[in-house]
C-alpha cells in the first residue's frame, strides 16, 4: 500500500525533478518506508512506500522488469502467489516477493487481459518502453483512488487529490458538483470531483496514455455480472458456498509479513470479519488479534457492549477509544484536509481515531466489513425495491412481512417506499428544505436523483447501481484516506470480487428475508458469533454523538459559515445562520464541511 505520482508534459520538455519530488511527498504519509523516482524524456514516476510484503529494499519502486517495463503501484493484490506459481511454470524469473514483480510479469505475459486475474486492490501505471505508452489501472470496485489532470501542456496523475492541486496555480471548485452535493446529499458518481480539473479514473477502467501522440483512452475491462450457478442454489447451498467463499475472503486479506488487525464497530459486517479473521490469524501467528473499536458518548449511538461481546466469543484483544467533543474540535481540519472533499457526518472522525490507535498498535494492516451493506443489501431503504415488486393486497402483505423483522416499522418503510421509488417528490422535498438561492438550485437536472429513482424499479439493478455509483464508491474514499492518512492498509473481505459477484447473482429473497437484512450472511455465521450478534435488527457502524458535538460546536460552525465566500455566492447564508438549529444535524454539518473545506485548501469559486 502506497502513494503514486507522475507528469508527462506534452511539450517533449524533460520532467522537472523537484516539482515530481514535491507532489509525490505530499503523500508520504501512504508510504513512510521509502521513495523511488524514475524519469525518463518528458515524463517521469513517483513513488512512496508502505512496505507490507518483502519488507526490505529489493520491494523499492518504481521498480522495472528487463527495462522495458517500469510501474508505480499502489494496493495489494491477495492471490499473488497462485498467480506467481502460474507464471514460473511459463518461465518467468523472480528478484523479489513482492506482488508488484508479480504484476509486471502478469502484464508482460497477457497485456491488459492480466487485471481479470487479480483478486485486490490496486491503482497502478506501468510504462512500455517499446509500445512507448503508459497503462494505468483501477480494481474492479475503486477501492484503491487513482486521480488525475488533463491540461494542454501536461498530464498528471496521483493517489489523492491535494497532489495535483499542487500543479494548479488556482484551486477553483467544481460549481456542478458542489451545488448537487448540498442540495442531494449525493457525490462520488461520476468521475468529477469537488475540485475543478481533477478527475478520478472509475472504478473497472484502464486509461492508455500514447507517448507518441500524446493522446489517451479511457476504457472498461469489466462488469459485474451474474452467475447462474448461484442463481439456482438452495438458500442451504447458497449459505454453505457464501460461508466458504467468506472465509477465503478474509484468509487471502490476512496475507502479510507485518501485524494484521481489524476494524470493530460491533455491526454484523465487522463482527464476522473479526471473528472469522480472528480464528484464521491465530492458527498462523503466537499474536492476539487486535480489533480497535470506536465508543460513541450518546447511548443512542454506543455499540461498545456488542464488540465486548464480539471479542470475547472470538478471543479478539479489544481496543476502544472514546473520542470527545475535545477531540472533535481539535482535528476538524486535520480530518477535512485529510478526506480532500466534503464528507456526510462527523462520523468520519470515529474513523479517523480507530486508524489512529491501530497505528500505535503497530497494525499496519487492518480488516474492515466496508461493502457488506452494497453487496448484501443492508440498509432498510433496499426494503423499497422489494416493495416495487407488489402491488394491492399483496403490497400490504409484504410489507408487513418486511417490518416483522426489521429496525424500521411499517410506516417507515412505507415512507422510504415513496420517497425513494419516486423522484418528484424527492426532488420537491430537498428543493424546499434546501437553503440553497434558486439561481443555484436552477443549475442542477437532478439527473441523479432520477437515475437512484430508476434503479429501485429492479433489486438488481439497484445492486449494481449502489456498488458501482451511488454509495459505495464515496465510502471507499472515507476509508482510504482515513487509514492511509495513518500509514494504514485496510482489506475488505465483502468487496472480494468472487463474493460480490455470488452475492449479487443470489435470489432476493436469499439476502433479504421477513425483514432480516443480510439474510445469508447471518445464517453463514451463526456459528461463529453469539446469537445476539447475528440477529441484531439494529445498524449503527461508528455513528459518532452527532448531536452532542454538534451542539457543543455550535457557534464556530455558524462563524465559518458566514465566513464562507462560497456560500456566499449560492445560499443564503443569514437564513442558514438564523434557522441553524431547526436544520437537521446532516444540514448544518453539509453546510459547516464546505466552509470548512473552502478554507482549509483556499478554494476559490
Amino acid at each position: 500500500m502506497c502513494g503514486i505520482s507522475g507528469i508527462i508534459n506534452r511539450t517533449g520538455a524533460p520532467v522537472d525533478m523537484d516539482l515530481l519530488r514535491n507532489m509525490t511527498n505530499l503523500v508520504a504519509h501512504r508510504g513512510p518506508d521509502d521513495a523511488g523516482y524514475f524519469a525518463r524524456d518528458q515524463f517521469g514516476f513517483g513513488h512512496r512506500r508502505l512496505s507490507i510484503l518483502d519488507l526490505n529494499s529489493r520491494g523499492r519502486q518504481p521498480m522495472s522488469l528487463a527495462d522495458r517495463y517500469w510501474i508505480t503501484y499502489n494496493g495489494e493484490i491477495y492471490n499473488y502467489l497462485e498467480i506467481r506459481r502460474e507464471l514460473l511454470k511459463l518461465g518467468a524469473e523472480f528478484q523479489t516477493g513482492t506482488d508488484t514483480e508479480v504484476i509486471l510479469h502478469a502484464y508482460a505475459r497477457w497485456g491488459a487481459d492480466c487485471l481479470a486475474r487479480f483478486n485486490g486492490m490496486w491503482s497502478f501505471a506501468i510504462y512500455d518502453s517499446e509500445r512507448q505508452e503508459i497503462f494505468m489501472a483501477r480494481d474492479r470496485f475503486g477501492v484503491k483512488p487513482f486521480y488525475y489532470l488533463s491540461e494542454p501542456d501536461r498530464f498528471a496523475f496521483g493517489s489523492e487529490i491535494k497532489q495535483l492541486l499542487a500543479l494548479q496555480s488556482k484551486v477553483r471548485a467544481n460549481q456542478k458538483i458542489v451545488i448537487e452535493a448540498l442540495l442531494t446529499y449525493i457525490d462520488g458518481h461520476t468521475d468529477e470531483t469537488y475540485f475543478a480539473g481533477v478527475r478520478s479514473l472509475p472504478q473497472s477502467h484502464y486509461l492508455i496514455y500514447d507517448l507518441k501522440t500524446h493522446s489517451q483512452r479511457v476504457q472498461r475491462y469489466y462488469e459485474l455480472g451474474e452467475s447462474l450457478e448461484f442463481r439456482q442454489m438452495s438458500i442451504d447451498s447458497a449459505v454453505d458456498a457464501f460461508r466458504e467463499l467468506f472465509r477465503d475472503a478474509v484468509g487471502l486479506r490476512l496475507r502479510s509479513d507485518v501485524q494484521v488487525g481489524t476494524c470493530l464497530s460491533g455491526g454484523l459486517d465487522s463482527s464476522a470479519t473479526s471473528a472469522v479473521a480472528a480464528r484464521l490469524y491465530q492458527v498462523e501467528s503466537p499474536r492476539t488479534f487486535v480489533g480497535v473499536h470506536a465508543k460513541s458518548t450518546e447511548s443512542r449511538s454506543d455499540e461498545s457492549r456488542f464488540a465486548a461481546r464480539v471479542a470475547s466469543s472470538a478471543n479478539l484483544n479489544l481496543v476502544v477509544v472514546e473520542p470527545t467533543v475535545q477531540d472533535f474540535a481539535k482535528t476538524i481540519d486535520e480530518v477535512v484536509y485529510t478526506q480532500e472533499e466534503p464528507f456526510g457526518s462527523p462520523s468520519m472522525f470515529m474513523g479517523w481515531h480507530v486508524f489512529q490507535e491501530a497505528r500505535a498498535r503497530e497494525c499496519k494492516v487492518m480488516l474492515n466489513g466496508q461493502g457488506g451493506d452494497e453487496v448484501l443489501l443492508g440498509y432498510e431503504r433496499y426494503y423499497a425495491a422489494i416493495l416495487r415488486q407488489y402491488s394491492g393486497l399483496s403490497f400490504v402483505r409484504e410489507l408487513r412481512r418486511q417490518a416483522r423483522n426489521s429496525a424500521s416499522s411499517s410506516i417507515t418503510a412505507f415512507l422510504h417506499y415513496l420517497y425513494f421509488t419516486r423522484a418528484s417528490l424527492r426532488i420537491e422535498r430537498l428543493t424546499r428544505r434546501s437553503c440553497l438561492t434558486k439561481e443555484a438550485i436552477a443549475r442542477y437536472d437532478f439527473a441523479a436523483v432520477r437515475d437512484s429513482a430508476a434503479s429501485f424499479r429492479d433489486v438488481t439493478a439497484l445492486q449494481k447501481h449502489e456498488i458501482a455509483t451511488l454509495q459505495l464508491p464515496h465510502l471507499l474514499r472515507y476509508e482510504d484516506r482515513n487509514s492511509m492518512r495513518h500509514s494504514i492498509e485496510t482489506r475488505l473481505p465483502f468487496l472480494d470480487y468472487r463474493l460480490v459477484e455470488a452475492a449479487v447473482s443470489m435470489p432476493t429473497d436469499y439476502k433479504i428475508r421477513d425483514g432480516w437484512t443480510k439474510y445469508v450472511l447471518r445464517k453463514a455465521v451463526q456459528n461463529v458469533l453469539p446469537e445476539d450478534i447475528v440477529w441484531r435488527k439494529n445498524k449503527l457502524g461508528f455513528e459518532a454523538p452527532e448531536r452532542t458535538w454538534l451542539t457543543a460546536f455550535e457557534e464556530p460552525m455558524k462563524a465559518a459559515i458566514r465566513d464562507s465566500a462560497i456560500l456566499e455566492q449560492i445560499a443564503h447564508k443569514d437564513r442558514i445562520v438564523k434557522q441553524f438549529t431547526r436544520l437537521s444535524l446532516k444540514e448544518r454539518w453539509a453546510y459547516f464541511n464546505l466552509a470548512v473545506w473552502e478554507r482549509v485548501y483556499n478554494v476559490a469559486w
